[in-house]
């Protein structure tokens, strides 16, 4: 794993193997290592879906983001409905957006917003919007090799061998992580764990003068370091890693497993790629950030998502397919958000305060810097959260959980920007207008991408399955 800044809370199968691969190591999630990442035999080529993007940098609003207050405001409607913020006007001529969105309002010609998603799987259900496929689920906390796969998952099963970087990276931490949970959704499924996506992780960095939180309280962090960082301890060289192999020698329970299934040739070639990635200068370089321009990294916001999504803008550069940033814990200068976008109370400060200048602040530096680097008309970049919140405001200021009507954002490659997709009711309560499904919302991508929805993968039992789960693409809002 390649360790980042991130909560004081410890992840729920603990720290002890964590700790023993804390030198630059990389590791999937799920008692998988390395070498078991790098068993992926030579996938089928994918059903051409004639997209133009390269990449797709996904960025998920955890919690369920009030896109009434931020894409689809009803400035009209009653006082107990109504979003406080203004809508401004944008690069895109007729699109409006919230007040405190105005860097990225000048970015909405290269856009489309989604504003009739929904969807009947259950508040929380993260499957969903990871995989199309709209399936309740009795525990939204738990990962199943039964789910289907994620379409980072099956754009790294398409994608065949890899080189020293795989093709699927989730940033900054498992999601679940800041509750000690496992939501499902991003991972491999039926396809298998080899297939889950590469994960980082957050290391927790305490104020040692500041008390304890109570339950439920923010936490006072010592500042923002670096949020990547591939280097080794002090304690360990490269050299002695090289004379020891120790990270090696911690996998040898999972390769005497695997020498039943591969022949020692197989088993030393994978573990000579295993090492490789361990100590490849391309994926040190792609997750450290140090020799940034400050002024790139003040841009972006020197916060967790902000780290996290700049790594994501390398990531795509360096030729990795499928990026995923979440916005699970946020982290500003001084506390820990253990929320994320659940609004409960509160809804209208925290996101003025907190939220939507932040967000503002990295999206459009991501866009911004796309753009520069000649990325953007390759790069697709999504804007999602599970669910969206009740069009009334409760009696704690907050808006609660809704699944009927709320909004996605697209930018960059594959999109014709300028444009609006579907219509919310007077209240934003409900689909007026060509409502979109999760599985619409991923069979657009994968056109995007130039993978076809039509493409099938095989189960456990190897059944050929669809990708698209009967979604279609939103032809509306492709270039």
């Amino acid at each position: 794993m390649i360790t980042m800044l991130g909560s004081p809370r410890r992840c729920c199968d603990g720290i002890t193997r964590r700790e023993t691969l804390k030198a630059g190591a990389l590791s999937a999630l799920g008692g998988l290592s390395l070498v078991d990442l790098l068993r992926a035999e030579q996938a089928p080529a994918a059903q051409s879906g004639g997209g133009k993007a390269k990449s797709v940098i996904l960025l998920y609003l955890l919690g369920g983001a009030a896109t009434q207050d931020m894409w689809d405001l009803k400035p009209e409607a009653p006082s107990d409905i109504r979003t406080q913020f203004k809508p401004i006007p944008t690069s895109a001529s007729g699109i409006q957006i919230c007040e405190l969105l105005p860097l990225t309002a000048k970015w909405m010609h290269r856009g489309a917003i989604v504003r009739s998603l929904n969807h009947k799987a259950g508040c929380h259900n993260t499957l969903p919007s990871y995989t199309g496929l709209e399936q309740a689920l009795s525990d939204i906390t738990t990962i199943k090799d039964s789910y289907p796969p994620s379409m980072g998952s099956v754009c790294r099963y398409l994608s065949g061998p890899e080189g020293e970087l795989p093709a699927y990276v989730y940033l900054p931490c498992y999601l679940g992580w800041g509750q000690n949970i496992r939501r499902p959704g991003p991972y491999g499924g039926f396809l298998g764990r080899r297939f889950d996506p590469l994960f980082t992780e957050c290391a927790p960095f305490k104020d040692k003068e500041a008390p304890d939180p109570l339950p439920g309280q923010p936490c006072l962090v010592r500042g923002i370091p670096f949020l990547a960082d591939s280097a080794l301890p002090e304690q360990i060289t490269l050299d002695r890693l090289n004379q020891r192999k120790s990270l090696l020698s911690q996998m040898d329970e999972e390769m005497r497993r695997m020498e039943a299934a591969f022949s020692v040739a197989q088993h030393s070639r994978l573990k000579q790629q295993a090492y490789g990635i361990l100590t490849s200068s391309q994926t040190r370089a792609a997750f450290d950030v140090s020799a940034e321009d400050p002024k790139l990294l003040d841009r972006y916001g020197r916060t967790l998502f902000g780290h996290s999504t700049l790594i994501g803008r390398r990531l795509v550069e360096a030729g990795v397919r499928f990026v995923n940033v979440t916005w699970d814990l946020f982290w500003d200068r001084v506390k820990i958000d253990y929320d994320a976008w659940d609004t409960h109370t509160k809804n209208f400060s925290i996101l003025k305060e907190n939220k939507l200048p932040n967000l503002d602040q990295t999206l459009s530096a991501l866009l911004e810097d796309l753009d520069a680097r000649g990325l953007l008309d390759e790069t697709l970049v999504v804007l999602t959260s599970e669910m969206g919140r009740t069009p009334k405001v409760n009696g704690n200021g907050g808006r609660d959980h809704w699944t009927y009507c709320y909004s996605t954002v697209f930018f960059g490659g594959g999109i014709r920007g300028g444009n609006v997709y579907g219509a919310s009711d007077a209240h934003a309560a409900y689909v007026k207008d060509r409502p979109v499904s999760t599985s619409d919302i991923c069979a657009t991508i994968y056109h995007c991408l130039g993978i076809s929805p039509d493409t099938t993968v095989p189960d456990r039992s190897g059944r050929p399955v669809g990708i698209g789960y009967g979604g279609q693409v939103i032809s509306d809002i492709v270039a």
